[in-house]
């Protein structure tokens, strides 16, 4: 191979950074895929359809709010691929029961619902989860493919 070719090949092979932090800011529906300072991949996410604010309990349709850990992945759910977020903490918990309800749980990082993947042109300008954040199937798979388990992932409004 010339070095042409081996140039071309470098120039169009997708360099994979280490991903040290998913930053989310709700306030403007956008995910920030990090390496120390550096944004390696924006996306435009959707929320749950009560996303401002902290989640407090199961139902409210909010996503969390604070840091957490991006904690095991899971293949086989309602939505096409999907990383848990460590939500809820014992901060969590602890006011949730102060309150006398329960803080919910099982807060993904997912793309389209299965047999839905074609609207997520459509979906994607709404905020349609539960309180999870959900990506198009395509942009999933590049969140898998550059996200570890154990990541840390900050959301703020």
């Amino acid at each position: 191979m010339n070095k042409l070719a081996w140039l071309l090949l470098f120039l169009v092979t997708p360099v994979l950074a280490d991903v040290d932090l998913v930053k989310v800011d709700k306030s403007e529906n956008r995910m920030y895929l990090l390496d120390g300072e550096n944004v390696v991949r924006e996306f435009r996410v959707a929320f749950g359809g009560n996303p401002q604010g902290h989640k407090v309990q199961e139902g409210d349709q909010r996503t969390p709010e604070g840091h957490y850990t991006l904690d095991y992945k899971k293949e086989d759910s309602a939505a096409y691929r999907s990383m848990h977020v460590s939500y809820p903490n014992e901060a969590d918990i602890a006011h949730a029961e102060s309150l006398g309800v329960s803080p919910g749980g099982f807060i993904m990082v997912h793309g389209q619902f299965n047999w839905l993947g074609w609207l997520a042109p459509i979906a994607q300008r709404f905020n349609w989860t539960n309180g999870c954040i959900a990506l198009s199937n395509s942009e999933m798979d590049e969140f898998m493919e550059l996200v570890k388990v154990g990541t840390p992932i900050h959301i703020e409004w």
